[in-house]
């Protein structure tokens, strides 16, 4: 136990003196993820507000003013501009100076006067379809206000007391995140993203190094396991992105105001286990790329696209078809945005989080041995 332990040790120092010897490098590995994290969180919203809007009205009514300024009121909307045919709006969608178009036609408060069913036009601008989608549940809710609030002056020009008809009032509550920031949606997941990037791209040219040195023979003939020395480069670049993960959770915290509602211990231990499951993958590619180029264009591939796509990040996995669900339990990130969001965000513990943190354990354990397996064939060819 104790030659073990030697020989895991021999590997970290010399890990760590190579780190020493280009500074630019640790530096890069230290800094860089707070600069992504910095730059997705300021970048990326979910929020839609503020949607420009242009107006078209040809009845030019006080009626359809009236309408009109029930969009200037929302914070959804903001009529930019006010237009006088429909070409202008034409116009305003290819410039992009506007994502919606009230069109009222000419007759829209006779219509509204005599009791008829008044129409008016709303377009939206589909080649955005998150904004798209907002924009038409905010148009149709709007109208149906505007509509009752049209039936009770009615109804009190009528003399008639609706007070008394009974109705509907939904009692509606936000959980965890009552605000609907997106930005403390964010950043518990992107914890997970940017530190998949920055271990597995680091780790993935560690051994192809040692064959790029000439140093891969000498590892060969000494006394070293294979899975000692897979530990043996894991520990360094654990240790590194365990403050990687410090920082983007003190940042979190500290200038974004995210909330630590949970266990900070499972949350520790899901980023020890994650990490270790990250540069276990990066050593797998790195026992089977052969070159250093390989290595990176591979980890960035196996890093980013799925960590950002299939780990829940930016998407529901619930809204993926069931195949790409069932691909993305080949990612750690998975998990652990999963546990990350759980504990930022639900105050769960391990009572909840048992089987994601089980999970990221045993693929930690898989890919440092399946690449140690892959790394001794390799080596003896």
């Amino acid at each position: 136990m104790n030659a073990t332990f030697s020989r895991v040790g021999a590997i970290v120092i010399k890990e760590f003196k190579h780190l020493t010897r280009d500074p630019r490098t640790l530096a890069a590995v230290v800094i860089l993820p707070v600069i992504q994290l910095l730059l997705f969180a300021f970048a990326i919203s979910f929020n839609v507000d503020n949607v420009p809007t242009i107006v078209v009205d040809y009845d030019q009514t006080q009626t359809s003013r009236d309408y009109v300024r029930a969009y200037d009121g929302s914070t959804f909307f903001k009529v930019v501009s006010h237009g006088a045919s429909n070409s202008e709006v034409d116009a305003a969608f290819d410039s992009n100076t506007a994502s919606v178009a009230i069109i009222i036609p000419a007759g829209f408060e006779r219509t509204i006067n005599t009791g008829g069913q008044a129409q008016v036009g709303v377009l939206i601008d589909g080649s955005e379809p998150n904004s798209a989608k907002i924009a038409k549940a905010y148009s149709v809710a709007l109208n149906q206000v505007y509509n009752q609030s049209m039936t009770a002056q009615w109804a009190d020009s009528q003399g008639l007391d609706i007070s008394g008809i009974g109705g509907l009032q939904p009692r509606l509550r936000t959980w965890y995140n009552p605000e609907q920031n997106s930005t403390i949606f964010l950043i518990p997941g992107l914890m997970a993203v940017i530190i998949a990037i920055v271990t597995v791209q680091q780790t993935a040219v560690t051994l192809v190094r040692e064959r790029t040195l000439g140093t891969e023979e000498q590892l060969r003939v000494s006394p070293m396991r294979r899975v000692e020395l897979m530990i043996g480069k894991l520990l360094p670049w654990t240790l590194i992105a365990f403050i990687d993960v410090a920082l983007i959770v003190f940042l979190g915290m500290a200038l974004f105001q995210v909330p630590l509602r949970g266990d900070p211990v499972v949350l520790a231990l899901g980023a020890v286990l994650f990490v270790f499951a990250s540069l276990g993958m990066g050593l797998l590619i790195s026992a089977v790329a052969p070159s250093a180029e390989t290595a990176n264009i591979v980890a960035l591939m196996v890093a980013f696209l799925p960590s950002f796509l299939l780990s829940g990040f930016a998407f529901p996995l619930s809204q993926i078809p069931v195949v790409l669900q069932g691909v993305s339990y080949l990612f750690p990130a998975r998990f652990m945005v999963t546990i990350s969001r759980g504990v930022f965000l639900k105050g769960s513990g391990l009572g909840e989080l048992w089987p994601e943190l089980l999970a990221l354990a045993i693929y930690a354990t898989v890919v440092v041995l399946v690449a140690a397996k892959l790394y001794g064939r390799k080596a003896s060819r």
